[in-house]
């Protein structure tokens, strides 16, 4: 039986046309995966449902009964809950605070709220603190207290827009999980995800946008996934980086790979030996501790050389964050050193930093890389603007070349330098940071943290792409992922930090993902004595 029927959906924004005539259907029952590449309206349509936009043209319906939620607090009310791709949680309260936003009756029962997510904790694993304020939590907490606040309520239908770009493999697992368990009591979910890994393990049909149109709707038993790529970005996509093996979950076998056989691939081809000796970057007894004194980074004492790719791996939490925000600037260490092509940059300001020759693609963009409102010339050309500045005039026709270079350089499409960043796809953001960051000048070292996060695997492909042509153009690149396949693909050699120590190093080798993941699980291999 079909819950949620879509009719010749359209929706424009301006002159950008995101959704023409848009239907599909989802049964109950059923986990329907929407894929495409960033800008392709699947977050457009995931919010018509969900009452964030009204479409300009066609309709949506519940069970056959019209539907036009007026807003979100309306589409809850019709049991449609959705987790967005971007946090919606005020960053000030706490992660209980959050949950009772809506629900709390005239007098906060906090003691019910708490056992109902322990309840929540016990069914699905999802353990928060509910007392802890979400400002000071890391991204992949945050992403798990916004699934929390979605499963409170008994939705039939559940909208998850990229809800696992920012969790660990185990929870992925998990959610992917959770999803078969809301399906087996008749209730249905719309997942969008990059993933096809993932949908090949949870999907049981997958509906295709490309530039806002329907392309086509696959039932997933015996899919050929790699025809899934080609209808997603409109092209063949190399199958022979290990790279986008691991995102999109594609073999090397000569026949064409289902859902029911996709398998990562061999690794791409790495550089000769560890970089050229010299050091690019280098951390001496780094020691970082919060205001309760315990240690989030403890003794770390690493070199990244030039023309090499050093991967950090780890569950999150365990010193990742804290390592980025030293390096970018943000944190001062409470002990040690950093430097960078030998000089030290131990307690530099962000701009003191970025004027030695650090580029930093931080791991939340919108909240750090991005200035939103500026247009895209402007945040392309930041930290430089007074080169196209005359008597405190900006010369916004040469901004405008400058950054149109930048953009045909980096493939970051946009119909112009003067539109506004936030108007920007999250993949042709991502690369208009890298274009900034890797045309700084007299650069020598760039930190890359969880850059491909929430990426489209066309973007994915892109984004590697200029971090290696970093390295063999002599940069020495810190790369930190979740995506353990990604980063073993992509680095030269990987670091593993846990509970914010180093506790292992190992080659950027397929064979060493056993024993990464175990590092990176606190099982240590004891050393060999000879």
């Amino acid at each position: 039986m079909t819950l949620l029927e879509i009719s010749g959906l359209t929706k424009r924004f301006g002159s950008l046309l995101a959704l023409d005539n848009v239907s599909l259907t989802v049964a109950e029952g059923e986990v329907h995966c929407l894929l495409g590449e960033n800008g392709a309206g699947k977050s457009t349509l995931c919010n018509l449902v969900y009452g964030v936009y009204r479409p300009d043209s066609g309709s949506i319906a519940l069970r056959g009964r019209p539907l036009s939620p007026k807003s979100p607090a309306d589409a809850l009310r019709q049991g449609i809950a959705m987790v967005h791709q971007h946090f919606s949680l005020v960053p000030t309260m706490t992660v209980i605070e959050n949950l009772m936003l809506g629900r709390a009756r005239p007098i906060l029962e906090y003691s019910e709220m708490i056992s109902r997510m322990e309840a929540l904790d016990r069914e699905y694993g999802f353990v928060v603190d509910p007392h802890s304020v979400v400002e000071e939590m890391s991204v992949g907490e945050r992403q798990r207290v916004e699934i929390i606040k979605c499963l409170l309520g008994d939705p039939k239908l559940l909208v998850l827009d990229e809800p696992t770009a920012v969790l660990k493999p185990e929870e992925t697992a998990a959610l992917l999980s959770i999803c078969r368990r809301l399906t087996e009591t008749g209730k249905s979910v719309v997942l969008v995800t990059h993933k096809l890994a993932e949908i090949a393990k949870v999907a049981d049909r997958t509906t295709v946008l490309r530039h806002g149109r329907l392309v086509e709707t696959v039932e997933m038993a015996g899919a050929d996934m790699r025809a899934l790529v080609r209808s997603m970005v409109g092209r063949d996509v190399s199958s022979a980086d290990a790279v986008l093996a691991a995102t999109i979950g594609i073999g090397d076998a000569a026949e064409p790979e289902t859902a029911a056989t996709a398998r990562p691939k061999t690794p791409v081809q790495k550089t000769a030996g560890f970089g050229d000796g010299t050091a690019a970057l280098e951390l001496v007894q780094l020691t970082l501790r919060g205001r309760d004194g315990v240690s989030k980074l403890d003794d770390v004492s690493l070199t990244v050389r030039r023309c090499e790719i050093v991967g950090v791996a780890g569950v999150e939490g365990n010193g990742q964050n804290e390592l980025g925000d030293i390096l970018a600037g943000l944190t001062t260490p409470s002990s040690g050193t950093v430097k960078v092509d030998g000089r030290d940059v131990t307690r530099a300001t962000p701009q003191e930093i970025t004027a030695s020759g650090v580029g930093i693609v931080p791991e939340d963009r919108h909240a750090v890389a991005i200035a939103s409102e500026l247009s895209v010339a402007e945040n392309l050309l930041l930290g430089r603007l007074d080169r196209f500045s005359r008597f405190g005039i900006l010369n916004r026709r040469a901004m405008r070349e400058a950054a149109a270079g930048l953009m045909r350089k980096f493939d970051v499409r946009c119909e112009s330098p003067d539109l506004p960043m936030s108007s920007l796809s999250g993949g042709n953001q991502q690369k208009a940071v890298l274009a900034r960051e890797l045309s700084l000048d007299h650069l020598t070292f760039l930190l890359a943290a969880q850059p491909t996060r929430g990426l489209d695997v066309g973007a994915v492909e892109a984004v590697y792409g200029h971090i290696r042509a970093a390295r063999d153009q002599g940069l020495g690149v810190l790369l930190i992922s979740s995506e353990l396949d990604e980063l073993i693909a992509v680095s030269d050699r990987v670091v593993v930090l846990y509970r914010g120590r180093i506790v292992g190093e190992m080659p950027g080798n397929p064979a060493n993902r056993e024993a990464i993941g175990a590092m990176m699980s606190g099982h240590v291999p004891e050393p060999v004595h000879v």
